[in-house]
């Protein structure tokens, strides 16, 4: 056998990639290998695309399709740094909600089980909200990360020199705005006693792990110069609402939900729109147990089915 012809037991030692893998970046057109034997169909590689395998088992380590395995080996062959970049930067942001995913998940799971049951302070409360004139920004995306992305955003505004210049402050806590039809689902749930509940609840636990269309809004005064990228002024309006407020960290709100829709279940009550958590103090500087949400949810009676 020659010596640059490696069998693919061989190679497969080399590069750390198993033979099925191997056998199926060969159908793939990924990694294919330089000889077959015409009589056996023996696959042989040669040491020159050792570089190449090691290369194939580092990006698939880090998380990469198939599909993008292709694009990057492709963009690379032709220089396309562009596009590299691009996989790279989008492979990174995915890593990113992963590692806050199991964070929420960690601190879930350090939750003490009486904090975990008993999360209020207050039963729900109707509560008459003025409208409040602020700035906000819409988006599409996962929770938390997208909440933590459109505050940034807002609080850079505010700390542009222009809105400095025309004395524009915020009154008041950051509101996050939920334009998603929580009460969605199996019309059947209603009809089960306390169980009517489990819909709008589920669908908020799951929101968390799904994109949301979410909104966060600034309680502002004075003068607003320069709107753009998406962040607009407007008026929330006035509106009766359900409130509640929940104390403890941001993951264990479903709690505190599933309270507040078995008290308007019990009271003939469904959601009349966009449901609203008000951050009343600040997480940078407040340790997770001690931290107070205000949910508010608008209300109307409950149609008949």
């Amino acid at each position: 056998m020659p010596a640059d012809r490696i069998p693919i037991a061989r190679f497969s030692a080399i590069t750390r990639i198993s033979q099925r893998a191997l056998r199926y970046y060969d159908r793939k057109e990924i990694l294919v290998p330089e000889a077959r034997d015409p009589f056996t169909g023996y696959r042989y590689y040669t040491s020159s695309q050792m570089e190449l395998g090691v290369k194939i088992k580092a990006i698939c380590s880090l998380g990469f399709s198939l599909e993008d395995l292709k694009t990057y080996l492709q963009a690379e062959a032709c220089g396309d740094w562009d596009i590299v970049d691009s996989l790279m930067e989008g492979r990174l942001s995915a890593v990113r909600l992963e590692m806050l995913r199991l964070k929420r998940i960690e601190a879930l799971l350090k939750e003490e089980r009486t904090e975990l049951i008993g999360m209020a302070l207050t039963e729900p409360a109707v509560k008459d909200v003025p409208a409040l004139r602020v700035i906000s920004r819409r988006e599409l995306g996962i929770l938390s990360p997208t909440i933590e992305k459109l505050i940034g955003e807002l609080c850079s505004f505010v700390d542009l020199p222009a809105s400095k210049r025309n004395q524009l402050k915020v009154i008041g806590p950051v509101i996050a705005i939920y334009h998603e039809d929580c009460a969605k689902g199996n019309e059947n749930e209603r009809e089960r006693g306390d169980e009517r509940v489990s819909v709008e609840a589920e669908a908020i636990s799951d929101w968390s792990e799904k994109e949301v269309s979410i909104e966060v809004a600034l309680p502002i005064a004075g003068k607003v110069e320069g709107e753009g990228s998406g962040i607009e002024v407007k008026s929330l309006p006035a509106a009766r609402m359900l409130s509640m407020i929940h104390k403890g960290s941001y993951p264990t709100l479903h709690k505190s939900y599933q309270s507040v829709f078995k008290y308007m279940a019990g009271a003939g009550l469904e959601v009349a729109g966009p449901i609203r958590e008000l951050y009343l103090n600040d997480p940078c500087k407040t340790a997770e147990v001690e931290l107070l949400t205000e949910i508010q949810i608008p209300y109307r009676k409950e149609r008949l089915l």
